[in-house]
């Protein structure tokens, strides 16, 4: 007689066998896979142009300001919660030196702010599933900059709904105006928008 495992086992089990696809197939293909509880998601942001120039100056801008310590990290490795089966890639994540001294994924908890340009090939996994997300993971501050619009939302504040945790806090922002994430306020003067 086979026993069932419960939900939490095999949504473990889920969330290990996507997470190896994910590792096995990420090199070979364009852009970037995640995880969320929906399943992998694709974005094929292509490297360079308007998306990476944004990340780019958003990180430098911020570096600036923060103390000693802190960065506005541009690259790898994800940030990961396993135990929702949530793997995510920021664009600009804003941690401590000391939580990246780590093997593999960042702990999600750990981020002070996640960042995101959002992408010209699949703007809703910005706007709504990574809005979703973020709050599910702890994250405390989200950023979300759209050069398709040049226009942005800072999100912070997470509370408990019956949907799950979200943010309760939205300031809205146009580019060239000042914008405050966490602590801490960079201009948006001069960010690219696409074409």
């Amino acid at each position: 007689m086979t026993i069932a495992p419960d939900h939490a086992a095999r949504d473990a089990l889920q969330y290990r066998a996507m997470r190896d696809a994910v590792e096995r197939i990420q090199d070979s293909v364009p852009g970037k896979l995640e995880i969320t509880k929906e399943g992998i998601v694709h974005d094929m942001t292509s490297s360079g142009g308007p998306h990476e120039l944004t990340a780019a100056r958003v990180s430098r801008r911020l570096e600036k300001v923060m103390p000693e310590g802190l960065l506005a990290h541009t690259g790898t490795p994800d940030v990961e919660d396993a135990h929702e089966g949530v793997l995510r890639h920021p664009d600009v994540m804003v941690i401590a030196e000391a939580d990246m001294e780590v093997e593999g994924a960042f702990d999600a908890r750990t981020l002070l702010a996640a960042i995101e340009v959002v992408s010209r090939s699949n703007p809703d996994n910005d706007w709504a599933g990574k809005m979703r997300d973020y709050p599910l993971l702890g994250v405390p501050v989200y950023v979300i900059f759209d050069p398709r619009t040049g226009e942005g939302a800072v999100l912070s504040d997470i509370h408990p709904t019956p949907s799950g945790p979200r943010y309760a806090t939205r300031k809205d922002f146009v580019y060239g105006e000042d914008v405050t994430i966490g602590e801490w306020t960079i201009s948006t003067e001069d960010l690219p928008r696409y074409t």
